[in-house]
């Protein structure tokens, strides 16, 4: 059975040859971190050493989005794993755990939402948006982080003051991982009928701290700031596992499992490559970047652009 990464590490330090084997990883992740160009014997170096770990729990420990040490986690996986992310697009497997093997809480989201519409809380019927947040509202953890996150983004945002974007990414990660998805599904993804509703969707996450920037970025810069970041790295790898498009599928998904896109598309919220609702009249979603002036490297910029923009499986 898959181990979390953190017990690994532990049991993996207790033996000499399993120890001496990480501390090599763990200088190749460094320079690779550093941007340092590994020599060719290096490189065979570190890739012996990935293979000599055999049959090691590191080898197969994976990370949940809700563990506490998440980001320790995290920095374990891709020491062991420093070889995958040679490839911009080639992160190839997701350090987190399969959604269905998680705990799934029992929430009280039916009962709440059973309240409000016995009461004048459920306002205008037609904005399900609406009546998600004040369901989100007589939750406790809810209520108090979403407050949190709004708070903090919403700080210096449209004034000269520039908000803080980190805490407010740390804020929205936060707020997606610890509240239960009864919550924060029905939150993101509302159904509209209206460019009301659509305009208080699009507004969930405050863009104009955690999406936009004044001027639009280019995606590759976007792409390597994600790469430099073990969470983001981590949700990417994470969302381009579960959002693989497949032209010949009946629903353009190659994992038939829009739950764990879905999911996926959540951890993305809170990184640097954060994505969107582009306007409160479509379910349209995109980065906030653009591929002009990509030079020779277009059609890699299309294609991280794309992932989001032209994803069927999304």
């Amino acid at each position: 059975p898959r181990s979390d990464c953190v017990v690994a590490e532990q049991l993996c330090l207790s033996d000499s040859t399993c120890n001496a084997t990480y501390r090599t990883l763990e200088n190749c992740a460094l320079a690779k971190t550093r941007l340092l160009p590994l020599d060719h014997n290096s490189r065979v170096r570190c890739l012996n050493a990935e293979l000599d770990l055999g049959n090691s729990s590191l080898l197969h420990c994976k990370c949940h989005r809700r563990m506490k040490r998440q980001e320790h986690c995290l920095r374990i996986f891709w020491t062991v794993h420093s070889s995958m992310t040679d490839g911009y697009l080639n992160l190839e497997t997701s350090p987190y755990e399969n959604p269905a093997n998680e705990e799934h809480w029992n929430t009280d989201y039916n009962k709440l939402a059973a309240l409000i519409s016995g009461s004048q809380l459920a306002g205008d019927a037609t904005n399900p948006c609406l009546k998600a947040t004040h369901v989100c509202n007589l939750s406790k953890k809810c209520f108090r982080l979403r407050t949190d996150y709004a708070s903090i983004c919403t700080k210096g945002a449209g004034s000269e003051d520039v908000c803080d974007r980190r805490k407010c990414h740390r804020g929205l990660r936060n707020f997606f991982e610890k509240v239960p998805e009864d919550f924060t599904k029905r939150i993101l993804f509302c159904p509209c009928q209206d460019e009301f509703c659509g305009e208080r969707r699009r507004k969930t996450i405050v863009p104009d701290c955690s999406f936009q920037y004044n001027t639009k970025p280019n995606c590759l810069w976007l792409l390597d700031s994600c790469l430099e970041d073990h969470i983001c790295k981590s949700r990417l790898a994470d969302f381009q596992q579960n959002c693989q498009p497949a032209d010949m599928s009946p629903d353009g998904c190659s994992l038939h499992n829009h739950a764990a896109c879905l999911q996926a598309y959540m951890g993305m919220i809170g990184t640097p490559m954060t994505p969107n609702y582009v306007s409160n009249s479509s379910v349209e979603i995109s980065l906030w970047c653009t591929c002009e002036s990509s030079g020779n490297q277009k059609e890699k910029c299309d294609q991280i652009l794309g992932m989001f923009e032209s994803n069927k499986c999304l």
